[in-house]
């Protein structure tokens, strides 16, 4: 491993790929820290520390902390990735979209372009929403408002701030694609939910220091932590392979095909999507909630939906159950893949082309999903167990299943596979000399 470390220094192209993915990751987080103007900080502070449960608390954690500071990254990357899902959604409805899907390269170039509109536009109705939100936050026990000059002008200056905020970090993500190391969406996500574990630590030490937990009892849990991200990791590497074979043809003197090869369907392909959709409607009681405090039938109906509640706990893992299957069937057409294999002279062997492969591929995918499904569930659903019977704390709870843990070790092996192939294809020792690391995609 150490041998490993020191062979990315010696190669100068890797070297410069880390050190620009550094430093592109170290200019997002300043701007984390940047607030928008015309608003208190101590303010948001006070306010954000009573919702960090809500829908605006899971909003928070994938902006980094930026969204809770108003920063001028405060909407993070969720309106490029809202408007990526959108995209891809009406791929599956809109013939229009379902042409350009075909179309190869200018077809994606013409997708990206419109998912940077769509951004644009999410974007302004996102950064509209936050100023009003933040004009009518109630004023803080200590009497502070968070807005001090509401109104129109204070309204298009926070649209205008977040937006171009938005679009900048949207445009870092791509620097980090094609002049750095990994995917840059994804390693911004990653920067905002590992920012976090640091503080999460110190909270796990301080509750030792002051004698609230034995030491045993606290490697326990590091234990149990150690255990999940192993099972994560094994079911991120999880792969289900259909075999393919091609027949040979001929085109004048040259013989193509007639090799085996297999389609690739990966165990946690849908999960994090699954997670981050049921969570954000779970959310929305909590939500709500904050908007109706002196309603006591509001209240009533909240307190089933808070997150030591058991009937939370089970309709979060059935709506998992549920997005998990929905985005699979959004994301993977297998009639789409019956049919290119078809045209490419690729077949199951056992199985007939076309339809009886598509229901041949459907078969097995749903078959795949149900256990990695009911895996997501208990997962999601674990952080909240930790919190309430460990006595572990909230923001050291995350990293024990739910969206932030499948992020992180998808986005860690993602980046370590591309590190792996830059020293193999150099003749240099990976970080795993009997097999490479495999990444997501």
């Amino acid at each position: 491993m150490i041998k490993s470390i020191q062979s990315i220094f010696k190669i100068p192209d890797l070297k410069n790929r880390i050190l620009f993915t550094l430093g592109i990751l170290i200019l997002y987080r300043i701007g984390c820290h940047i607030p928008t103007p015309g608003i208190n900080a101590d303010a948001l502070a006070e306010y954000f520390a009573q919702s960090r449960n809500t829908l605006f608390g899971l909003y928070d954690m994938f902006a980094g902390g930026a969204f809770s500071k108003a920063a001028i990254f405060g909407l993070g990357i969720m309106p490029y990735i809202s408007a990526s899902i959108i995209i891809q959604l009406l791929g599956a409805v809109v013939p229009y979209f379902q042409r350009l899907q075909k179309e190869g390269e200018e077809g994606r170039k013409k997708i990206n372009q419109l998912t940077r509109y769509g951004t644009v536009f999410i974007a302004s109705m996102q950064a509209m929403g936050a100023s009003l939100f933040l004009e009518n936050l109630p004023i803080t026990r200590s009497g502070i408002q968070a807005v001090s000059n509401p109104g129109m002008g204070f309204r298009l200056l926070v649209m205008i701030t977040m937006m171009a905020g938005t679009m900048l970090v949207m445009w870092l993500g791509e620097q980090i694609t094609e002049r750095g190391l990994g995917n840059g969406i994804s390693l911004i996500i990653f920067t905002g939910i590992i920012v976090r574990f640091p503080t999460a630590i110190l909270d796990e030490i301080q509750q030792l220091i002051g004698g609230n937990r034995h030491l045993v009892a606290e490697l326990f849990i590091f234990g149990i932590l150690f255990l999940i991200i192993a099972s994560v990791v094994l079911l991120t590497e999880g792969t289900r392979k259909i075999p393919v074979q091609y027949a040979k043809r001929v085109v004048g003197r040259k013989i193509y095909g007639g090799q085996a090869t297999f389609i690739p369907i990966r165990v946690s392909g849908f999960g994090v999507m699954a997670i981050i959709f049921a969570n954000s409607l779970m959310f929305v009681p909590q939500t709500i909630g904050q908007f109706f405090t002196n309603s006591e039938i509001v209240q009533t109906i909240v307190g089933y939906f808070d997150m030591s509640s058991p009937v939370y706990w089970f309709f979060l893992g059935i709506l998992i159950l549920f997005f998990t299957y929905f985005y699979a069937a959004i994301a993977f057409n297998p009639v789409d893949v019956a049919d290119n294999m078809q045209k490419q002279g690729g077949f199951i062997p056992g199985v007939r082309p076309g339809k009886k492969t598509a229901e041949y591929i459907d078969h097995v995918l749903s078959r795949v999903m149900f256990p990695a499904a009911v895996f997501f569930a208990l997962i999601a659903i674990f952080p909240y167990f930790v919190s309430k019977y460990l006595n572990v704390s909230p923001t050291f709870s995350q990293f024990f299943g739910g969206t932030s843990l499948l992020i992180m070790v998808g986005v860690s092996l993602d980046t370590l596979q591309q590190i792996e192939s830059h020293l193999l294809m150099r003749h240099y020792d990976g970080f795993m000399k009997t097999g490479r690391i495999r990444g997501r995609r």
